[in-house]
């Protein structure tokens, strides 16, 4: 039985044998490395037996990588890659996953405050946004979109509307007290923490959902009294005043 007829490359210059030579050194691409090789080699003068051996590959597919390079030149070293399995979920339902995690619970009527991944999952799949998703499916697509779990933060906001005016007033005293008298400060003691507490919430990154604290305190206040029943004593603020004495104000 005669021998098969040996495939070999074309032949290449010095410049292509050296560019294969580079990439052969050089590439981190396992697949655009190994058909330069199976390309050098054959140039080389080697028979596709032999280069099939020493890659520990077929012969059917160094018979393929030089008949590609034939046709294509060097464009047939760099790999195919297929796009792969289309996603299953579109980019217009990751945007109202996205648009979900982020609204107020209590709007949609749901008895608990905030998401977690196993209930925001229930959801989508109730509601019928989609057939069926993981939780770790819901995290890459809040992840892509920049939301994260964070702590919710409380803020107050008085319902005085000359507000400003007297707080300008206020930090003006603080600036530049009086020079033949003291700046006294007195104020309602509530509770000392704010409510409503802070929890968790699903947002952006670098948007902390703010939640408005209350002003009522159904147990009463408890303020200072009038000037005019102070104890005797200096009282100073600011920057380089000490007190002389300290007196606690009588409730």
């Amino acid at each position: 039985m005669g021998r098969p007829p040996e495939v070999f490359g074309q032949p290449v210059t010095m410049t292509e044998g050296q560019r294969l030579q580079r990439i052969g050194r050089t590439s981190k691409d396992p697949v655009k490395l190994r058909r330069a090789i199976v390309v050098l080699m054959s140039a080389q003068g080697q028979s596709v037996p032999d280069i099939a051996h020493l890659l520990d590959c077929s012969a059917e597919y160094v018979r393929g990588v030089i008949h590609d390079f034939n046709d294509m030149g060097f464009d047939a070293l760099n790999p195919k890659w297929s796009g792969g399995r289309p996603r299953a979920i579109s980019e217009a339902v990751r945007r109202q996953i996205r648009l979900i995690a982020r609204c107020c619970l209590r709007d949609l009527g749901l008895p608990f405050s905030t998401w977690s991944l196993s209930k925001l999952a229930e959801h989508l799949v109730a509601t019928g946004v989609v057939a069926s998703i993981s939780r770790e499916s819901i995290r890459q697509i809040l992840r892509a979109g920049g939301i994260t779990c964070q702590a919710t933060k409380t803020w107050k906001a008085p319902n005085d509307p000359d507000f400003i005016t007297k707080m300008h007033r206020v930090l003006e005293l603080y600036d530049t007290p009086p020079d033949d008298g003291r700046v006294v400060c007195a104020d309602e003691f509530g509770p000392l923490n704010l409510q409503p507490r802070p929890g968790h919430a699903w947002r952006p990154a670098g948007h902390t959902a703010r939640l408005r604290a209350t002003y009522n305190r159904r147990g009463g206040v408890r303020t200072c009294s009038p000037p005019s029943i102070w104890p005797a004593g200096r009282w100073s603020t600011g920057s380089g005043h000490a007190n002389d004495s300290v007196s606690s104000c009588p409730s």
